[in-house]
């Protein structure tokens, strides 16, 4: 199995260099598993946000095609299927991915914010310090 960088999916996502993106997608075919570090989607996310300027449905739609694939295995895969959930709610991406990843454990943060979005959607495990 082979661990891919966020580069790799965002050159076929954007097909931004046309010999990078062919590459990158023949090296996805040849794989039987890819593993994918929940970071990698994070880094996706904040690129096609910062760089691409693509919105949360935009987004959503490239995340999920990427799970969708066979032969991708992700890390703490029930962690980054909440929050993309929680992402579709509203939430940040790195926010829900932070929350999602710490389970059942109380989350402390100086983001008000954060706190606020998180109630609003059910998510009640937030210490404002």
């Amino acid at each position: 199995m082979t661990a891919v960088d966020t580069n790799v999916l965002v050159r076929i996502v954007v097909n931004d260099d046309p010999a990078q993106s062919a590459r990158a997608a023949e090296f996805l075919r040849q794989q039987d598993r890819v593993f994918l570090a929940k970071t990698v989607l994070l880094e996706v996310e904040w690129v096609l946000r910062s760089a691409y300027r693509l919105g949360r449905r935009e987004i959503l739609a490239i995340l999920r095609g990427i799970l969708a694939m066979g032969s991708v295995e992700v890390e703490d895969e029930a962690a980054v299927v909440q929050a993309m959930r929680w992402f579709e709610e509203g939430m940040d991406f790195a926010d829900s991915l932070h929350l999602a990843s710490a389970g059942t454990q109380h989350f402390a943060t100086f983001d008000a914010a954060l706190q606020r979005r998180a109630r609003r959607i059910g998510i009640g495990k937030i210490a404002l310090l």
